[in-house]
């Protein structure tokens, strides 16, 4: 099982918390439009010398507020999905929790040496949301906006915890692969999928916020300091992303991902 201690972080400076801060309220801006923050904050720690570990607990603790207040902004495109957010949760609190206690039970030379990795396959996988998301919408069967939506699939379900499995792991990601799903299953408002997509990154990351926290992994002044600049980028993103266009956006996190892997694979290397 990893044990770190976050005490043995260097502290960082005033301007480089601010730096820090900065970085998580970009993180819940791009989460709240079109997802992959952690592609923003996790490298961002990683530069500052926290170790990946620590930086991923502490990275997931720091973007949580900034879920919850992108969620809230999308709570009435959720009416009529009071079937999806009761059965969404369950899979996505057990894979939380999974995927949580899995990241813990990593040694971390392991994660370490894994870090590159998932920030391309992460990256990867932002890469292909706009491909995927129109194949979907290609094929998806139309559904009436503010009609009651009819209970997700079982099978679903069970991919939803595996997702969830990744999220708590990880997480950058892990909402271009629920809006995949929910598009699959018939969903065509977005803007009623990003709101589902953030209830099942809030539970996702509920538990694992819980889990993080009772092991003492957590830098907790950086996660604080963080924690405030994405609850502002999550609201202020929610309420952008109906008005402004997502491609430079996403060109700008695909840019910092392929290079914060190519960066950490070289610091390895050194």
């Amino acid at each position: 099982m990893a044990i770190l201690n976050p005490a043995d972080v260097p502290e960082l400076s005033a301007l480089r918390l601010a730096l820090v801060a900065l970085a998580a309220a970009g993180g819940g801006l791009v989460n709240a439009i079109a997802g992959g923050g952690t592609l923003l904050t996790f490298p961002a720690l990683v530069a500052l010398g926290v170790p990946p570990l620590i930086a991923n607990a502490t990275s997931t603790v720091a973007l949580w507020p900034g879920t919850l207040t992108s969620f809230w902004s999308y709570r009435d495109a959720l009416r009529g999905a009071r079937a999806w957010t009761v059965r969404w949760a369950l899979p996505s609190v057990l894979g939380g929790i999974s995927g949580a206690v899995l990241l813990l039970w990593t040694p971390e030379r392991r994660f370490a040496d894994s870090v590159p990795w998932l920030i391309w396959g992460a990256t990867a996988l932002f890469m292909l949301q706009g491909p995927v998301m129109r194949w979907v919408a290609g094929h998806a069967k139309p559904a009436r906006d503010g009609a009651e939506l009819a209970p997700p699939r079982t099978g679903f379900l069970f991919y939803q915890f595996f997702v969830a499995v990744y999220g708590g792991y990880f997480g950058a990601g892990a909402g271009i692969l629920m809006l995949a799903a929910l598009g699959m299953m018939g969903l065509t408002n977005i803007h009623t999928m990003n709101g589902l997509k953030n209830w099942g990154g809030l539970n996702i990351n509920l538990v694992a916020v819980f889990i993080f926290a009772i092991s003492g992994i957590v830098h907790w002044p950086i996660a604080l300091t963080m924690a405030i600049g994405a609850a502002a980028g999550g609201m202020l993103g929610a309420r952008l992303a109906q008005r402004v266009g997502q491609r430079w956006v996403r060109r700008a996190i695909i840019a910092i991902g392929l290079g914060s892997g190519a960066y950490t694979l070289i610091l390895q290397m050194k």
